[in-house]
């Protein structure tokens, strides 16, 4: 299918890197929907930016019921259901090196917040659109991982454990879904400059990143974005099961 024949789901899609796959999307054609949480004003004014190719719809990723319904009204706003989920939303998180929890004082309800939001959010967004997608041949799902579980730069424990564990929630997904048409991606960018939940990252280790990078530079959110829609183009029919890290060569697989 066409990237002008999707409708393309982002969540947490108002702002930051949400935002630029957004704008991505929209930029080849697609239809897309702004999933968001709290920030409802960023959302509309997205939409306002870029149509009636775009809907905004509020919903918690963890909540299976609120996910089905925001299903159900991009499907009745466009007329057809989303063929294309981007699993971005990120729960109650920011990359603070310096406030962050350690080894010492992480809890489990640290790990399972971010277990909540990164694995339960993709299992009720892949199941939500899930018959649809069999129904038509056809679906991609795309979710954000990160660099960090391959190279720990900032030990942010909760965080990157749930990552790993959208990894193998990716492969499973994929080996199952391929029968019918739908691929399981990721797409892994490395510590982005700047979106609102790096902002609290010092210049420090942005610069060390930096320095340890090939092409001397921090990845920034719309390099990651292009990644994300070349899964869902035609370019990318035969991938799937796949973690493209997106760094500019600080991890090399």
């Amino acid at each position: 299918m066409r990237l002008q024949d999707q409708v393309v789901l982002v969540t947490g899609g108002s702002r930051g890197l949400g935002r630029e796959t957004v704008q991505a999307f929209a930029r080849e054609g697609s239809r897309v929907v702004i999933n968001y949480f709290g920030s409802e004003e960023k959302a509309y004014e997205l939409k306002r930016e870029i149509g009636e190719s775009a809907v905004a719809i509020r919903a918690d990723v963890r909540d299976p019921i609120q996910v089905r319904n925001l299903f159900k009204e991009a499907h009745k706003y466009f007329g057809f259901p989303v063929t294309t989920i981007v699993n971005n939303a990120l729960v109650n998180f920011r990359f603070d090196p310096v406030s962050k929890k350690d080894a010492f004082s992480i809890g489990w309800e640290d790990y399972q917040g971010q277990l909540e939001g990164a694995i339960r959010g993709a299992l009720n967004t892949l199941q939500a659109g899930l018959n649809d997608m069999k129904a038509l041949g056809f679906g991609r799902v795309i979710s954000i991982g990160t660099n960090l579980f391959q190279h720990p730069v900032v030990p942010y424990h909760d965080y990157t454990t749930s990552k790993a564990a959208l990894v193998g929630f990716t492969r499973n997904m994929a080996n199952e879904l391929g029968q019918y048409g739908i691929t399981v991606n990721m797409v892994s960018g490395g510590l982005l400059k700047v979106t609102d939940a790096s902002s609290a990252t010092s210049d420090e280790v942005f610069q060390l990143i930096e320095n340890s990078t090939p092409i001397r530079k921090v990845t920034d959110p719309a390099e990651v974005a292009d990644a994300v829609v070349f899964f869902a183009s035609p370019w990318a029919r035969a991938v799937t099961g796949q973690n493209l890290i997106v760094d500019g060569g600080l991890v090399m697989q």
